[in-house]
């Protein structure tokens, strides 16, 4: 089996790459992410997850490298990890009530074939009214302060979600269904072990 490597020290991408049973390690990416003005959110995403695949991709010549990167875009504004609590409130106030979308940008690099294939998905999800207790509340969980968009739909943030429409694994953090189209063309496929 080829050695595949996550590049993220997410815990979240994590559980799901285990929770489909793919065998993998985890090397952190050292790539400084910045900002790309002007550049389309997709796009964004993709650059990306790219460069920290790539970052990791460099120290290996006979691995699977995945690299990701998710955002929380509303009226075409990126609205990134809060940096402070009033930070994470004033982007709560303005998913409130609102549909946003949650992209998701890929990469998987085959060092010994030297492929490299990137995606991305978007996902939309819609929020109920918020009330201010409940944005107060749930930023004082400190639950929002590492996540895009100051929430997590797989934590205590699933109390705010209406309505999801699209791929869910992508808004945690990995559209598992689309990495695992592209790692069966590389020869990965956890569903052959169970074969009889």
């Amino acid at each position: 089996m080829r050695k595949i490597i996550l590049a993220s020290s997410s815990p979240r991408r994590k559980q799901i790459l285990k929770q489909v049973g793919l065998d993998f390690v985890v090397e952190v990416s050292d790539y400084e992410e910045k900002s790309l003005p002007g550049v389309i959110p997709s796009e964004f995403v993709e650059t990306l997850s790219l460069g920290k695949a790539k970052a990791v991709a460099k120290n290996h010549n006979n691995a699977i490298i995945i690299g990701a990167d998710t955002i929380v875009v509303l009226d075409n504004q990126i609205l990134g990890k809060p940096k402070t609590k009033e930070d994470a409130k004033e982007m709560l106030k303005k998913l409130s009530g609102n549909t946003h979308s949650v992209f998701t940008g890929f990469t998987i690099i085959d060092t010994k074939n030297k492929k490299t294939i990137t995606n991305h998905v978007e996902t939309k999800i819609k929020f109920k009214n918020l009330s201010d207790e409940e944005i107060l509340g749930y930023v004082e969980t400190g639950e929002p302060m590492d996540k895009a968009g100051a929430y997590g739909v797989q934590d205590r943030g699933a109390l705010f979600v209406e309505h999801i429409e699209g791929d869910y694994s992508s808004v945690t953090g990995l559209p598992i269904v689309k990495i695992f189209e592209v790692l069966k063309t590389l020869g990965i496929d956890t569903l052959k072990t169970y074969e009889k």
